[in-house]
């Protein structure tokens, strides 16, 4: 064994030792809509006081975490996305409307004088004289019950609170709080009543309430005399503070001071069985999918494949442990994608062992270690180019998309790098080790090496010529688009509520229930505007239920309640399993988004398949991307389905998957015009893409076993997703065969025509040679007549 193979051997364990720990070790962290529970997106408005800047929005945030934790729920999230936007997640909360009132009320902060202490409920539930409905808070920041007055001031008076060191003890902090115009005389008045009780009685106390709830009530120092209290627009509130708590009150403080509007643009409700279901779902469509792909490659490269399956085990191994140390939130669309590139991963070894074939059985010596070697290496360059163009579509699914399906290109760029890692260095080890042992090349056969294939050798009989017919079929692939084109503006588009804004609300029944049933039902009580689906699945009480999505442009909690009553009487018993509300101008910024992600995805790959080969094998490569791309979205309006976020993630990782068979196939023509072979420009694609038919038909059977077992087990939540891989993958590979190798024989042929050659000298070498210039000499001297009179002399 080479050094080289004993250190990608010491990689190769320590990458595996390292992920496995960390797989043992470090829990997932689980989105919304696995571990059941909602996640509300709020985004902070300017107001006529303050500007929604992204510090005043850092200071809403402080203020609603306060709220959060009055919830009660067990492990909140609040994290700002953009300038304007917080997003929060409230596991396991299945009220979205008891947690968006709370959430998108303006923070109020009010002073108020304290009366004393709290002895009777009734005391607690006193009115503070603002409103009829209000009630006063029964407890201190200490949690001891106390009687609040009215308000005295509010947060509008405030000015600015920060948190300082005391610069007479130099330790201990203190909170340093200022007022402005009338908030001073205010002030003034409030701690001068309050120095009028004696030290120690609760009566010379402030209280400073946030949101209802008390969050500090010092008491009046004893050097303020009666009636006069503290003066001058500042005052200090000491205690024993922490650094942290000081900072956090001061915050509090300046941050009801200035109050952020903010609004809920979106919400996610996910019930816990639904989560649980799709974890269970993707988990067996996940194992299935392997062992499918898996045994699929054993079958067809041997003792490789069964290497190549270790691999893939490795590779969700080191894919899972990458997730979980970075922190990325697993969601529904993640998973999946998690499981679809473990059937892309099989990309990778497919194409260094169709290379290794080729070597093994084109040189003479027949030498195993020197076949993979070469596999390896010549493929190298395929495996970058063709995961490069996967990365962007990824990365163009973080950046533009929101909410799960951001979580789908986290999974999917990890995916891809994790996918190179198990075939360039684990894989390769395992291989490198195999082939060296003696038994191995003793027995070449069973490495599934030795021969090429059956549908190589078909291929090699029969020397098809399908770039002959390059006219025709690009004429073919015109027509599909003209009827994709067709089903888009016949039929339509069906917008997710995503894209058009609204909300949709899903139910689960114990009995059967008809849409059209429903949707009548929903008439009669007020709502003819309801669309009603059936989303499949069972009922809450058995397999005789059912599931229906309620999708409604503006559908309140009232009218949600309705809906439900509405369904009861129809159905039984009726869960709510999941709810999701966009606001308009989300949905208005989610269909940019889509656009402008499409349109970077194409202006990219060919940017870089520009880079990488030519201009012309990058424009036949984007436009063939456009003709998947149309096909797949004429397909989904001819069927009805919707055409939400999970479809755009579909889409995209359609892109990057039919690339990659481009890819492939240019890689092939570089090659062979590397090697200086003079065939015709046709005959070299024509080749090309023969010898990537087998490659093209193995890992897109690895990756439709992966499809195939999502579409079968994933449930409704991902039979859309599925569907549009499957027509995707389908379509793709179609097209880089027969409508991206067409295009680029066609481009290079009129770019051929356009140049203007250069005249060879005559007699020179080139364009025939010397004897082609001495004929072409004969031939001007035979036509030119010389006149009798003509000695042939020129001056």
């Amino acid at each position: 064994m080479t050094r080289a193979n004993k250190v990608r051997a010491v990689i190769a364990l320590a990458v595996t030792a390292v992920a496995a720990i960390l797989a043992v070790f470090q829990p997932p962290r689980l989105g919304i809509d696995l571990r059941g529970g909602t996640q509300i997106v709020l985004e902070s408005r300017d107001s006529a006081t303050a500007k929604a800047t992204p510090s005043a929005t850092d200071d809403t945030m402080e203020v609603l975490r306060q709220r959060v934790d009055a919830l009660g729920v067990a492990e909140p999230s609040l994290v700002r996305s953009g300038d304007h936007r917080i997003i929060v997640e409230l596991p396991g909360l299945q009220d979205p409307r008891q947690a968006a009132e709370v959430l998108g009320r303006t923070a109020q902060l009010t002073f108020h004088p304290v009366e004393g202490a709290s002895q009777r409920q009734s005391d607690a539930q006193e009115k503070t004289g603002e409103g009829p409905e209000e009630k006063v808070p029964r407890t201190d920041e200490s949690g001891r019950p106390v009687r609040l007055g009215g308000t005295a001031m509010t947060g509008e008076e405030v000015k600015s609170a920060r948190a300082t060191m005391d610069p007479e003890r130099g330790t201990g902090w203190f909170i340093d709080v200022a007022f402005r115009d009338k908030g001073e005389q205010k002030w003034a008045g409030l701690t001068g009543d309050a120095a009028c009780s004696p030290a120690g009685d609760p009566k010379r106390r402030v209280a400073i309430v946030l949101d209802k709830k008390v969050i500090s009530s010092p008491q009046v120092d004893p050097s303020v005399g009666c009636g006069r209290g503290i003066a001058g627009g500042n005052t200090q509130i000491t205690g024993d503070f922490t650094e942290e708590k000081a900072k956090e009150l001061a915050t509090l403080i300046e941050g009801g001071a200035l109050p952020v509007p903010v609004e809920v643009i979106e919400h996610h409700t996910v019930g816990p069985t639904l989560g649980a279901e799709a974890i269970e779902a993707s988990g067996w469509a996940a194992a299935i999918g392997v062992l499918l792909t898996s045994g699929f490659i054993i079958v067809v490269y041997r003792l490789l494949g069964a290497l190549t399956a270790v691999g893939l085990l490795c590779y969700g191994l080191i894919s899972y442990a990458a997730l979980v140390a970075f922190g990325a939130t697993l969601t529904l669309p993640g998973l999946a994608g998690f499981v679809l590139a473990i059937g892309m991963a099989v990309d990778a070894n497919v194409l260094v062992f169709e290379r290794a074939r080729e070597e093994y059985l084109g040189v003479r010596g027949k030498s195993l270690r020197l076949a993979t070697t070469k596999g390896f290496r010549g493929a190298f360059g395929a495996i970058i180019d063709s995961n490069v163009t996967t990365l962007l579509a990824a990365l163009l699914l973080f950046t533009l998309s929101s909410g799960p399906v951001r979580g789908f290109g986290v999974t999917l760029s990890i995916g891809v790098l994790a996918s190179m890692v198990s075939a360039l260095v684990v894989t390769r080890a395992l291989v490198d080790f195999a082939v060296n042992r003696r038994s191995v090349r003793a027995r070449p056969q069973i490495t599934g090496l030795a021969g090429l294939g059956r549908v190589r050798t078909l291929l090699t009989e029969r020397r098809p010529d399908w770039m002959r017919h390059g006219r025709r079929w690009l004429a073919v692939s015109s027509l599909a688009v003209l009827l994709a084109v067709g089903g888009i503006v016949l039929r339509g588009l069906d917008f997710g509520v995503e894209f058009t804004g609204g909300r949709l609300v899903e139910y689960a029944t114990s009995r059967t229930v008809d849409p059209e049933a429903a949707r009548s039902a929903l008439a009669d009580a007020g709502m003819p505007d309801t669309v009603v689906q059936n989303s499949g699945g069972d009922g809450t009480d058995g397999d005789d239920g059912d599931r229906l999505t309620v999708r409604s442009e503006e559908l309140t909690g009232e009218q949600e309640q309705t809906v439900r009553s509405t369904l009861e009487d129809l159905g039984g018993d009726t869960e709510k399993v999941r709810d999701e509300l966009f606001g308009p101008s989300l949905g208005e910024e989610l269909r940019q988004h889509a656009l402008i992600a499409l349109a970077v995805a194409l202006g990219a790959q060919l940017i870089y398949l520009a880079f990488r080969f030519r201009w012309t094998f990058g424009a036949s490569a984007v436009i063939s991307l456009v003709h998947d791309a149309v096909i797949v979205v004429g397909a989904f309006a001819w069927l009805g389905r919707p055409v939400d976020g999970v479809f755009l993630a579909a889409l995209l990782t359609v892109i990057g998957y039919s690339v990659n068979d481009s890819v492939v196939i240019f890689d092939r023509v570089r090659s062979e015009r590397r090697d200086g072979k003079k065939a015709p420009f046709r005959t070299v694609v024509n080749n090309a893409v023969v010898q990537t038919v087998p490659r093209t038909l193995n890992t897109g059977m690895g990756a439709l076993f992966i499809i195939a077992a999502l579409a079968v087990l994933g449930g409704d939540s991902l039979g859309d997703f599925a569907l549009a891989l499957l027509i995707g993958i389908a379509v793709g590979s179609y097209s880089s065969l027969f409508v991206g190798a067409p295009l680029a024989i066609e481009l290079e042929a009129r770019t051929s025509a356009t140049s203007t050659p250069r005249r060879p000298r005559r007699g020179a070498p080139g364009r025939g040679g010397p004897e082609a210039g001495a004929e072409q000499g004969r031939a001007k001297r035979t036509k030119t007549r010389r006149s009798a009179y003509d000695n042939g002399a020129r001056v």
